[in-house]
């Protein structure tokens, strides 16, 4: 069913948009989830409250595109409770990935001081534009849907050692790229 189809049933409030979303978008949802929290029954729950989120934000909300604003939820909700129930300890594979772009952000309270949060976002949207498409999609997979390098080599027909390679290499772009517009990064 297309995006525009799910918005209008749950404008008209039908339960039937909760199930046609899920069909669409139910398994890309449930891999973002799971690849922050390392556990099914959690990411299910993230994902089925991502649904009831979607439900009381459509209407007044009409997103474009949906899968878009379904993933930004379920992200946020997962992201929620992995600092739950990881509050003192590390998640390793969340945390990996995170680790991976210190060397391009510094600490949160310099960033804070220098632009807000929006800038910054317009400043790594246009960094992304810059990028070949593939190279765009392994950065998306890596640092937003936290995918393994694994899953991303299988994902885009390259090995592991490439996806290795061209994500320190983007890495490396995005760091000159936020020297260049005057956004402080870890040295």
């Amino acid at each position: 069913m297309q995006d525009d189809k799910i918005i209008r049933l749950f404008f008209a409030r039908s339960e039937e948009a909760i199930r046609q979303l899920d069909c669409k978008y139910g398994k890309v949802c449930r891999s973002l989830s799971l690849n922050i929290l390392g556990d099914r029954q959690d990411a299910e729950e993230c994902v089925n409250d991502a649904y009831l989120g979607a439900w009381n934000t459509i209407p007044p909300q009409n997103p474009s595109p949906l899968l878009s604003y379904i993933c930004k939820i379920v992200r946020n909700l997962s992201l929620r409770c992995l600092r739950q129930k990881t509050a003192a300890r590390r998640n390793s594979h969340y945390d990996v990935a995170l680790h991976e772009l210190e060397g391009c952000l510094s600490s949160a309270g310099t960033l804070d001081d220098q632009l807000d949060a929006k800038e910054l976002a317009t400043v790594i949207r246009q960094f992304l534009d810059s990028l070949s498409v593939e190279n765009r999609v392994i950065f998306l997979r890596r640092y937003w849907f936290m995918d393994s390098y694994h899953e991303i080599a299988r994902q885009v027909g390259l090995t592991e050692k490439t996806v290795s390679v061209r994500l320190v290499r983007i890495r490396q772009k995005l760091k000159v790229w936020l020297e260049e517009n005057d956004i402080a990064v870890s040295s």
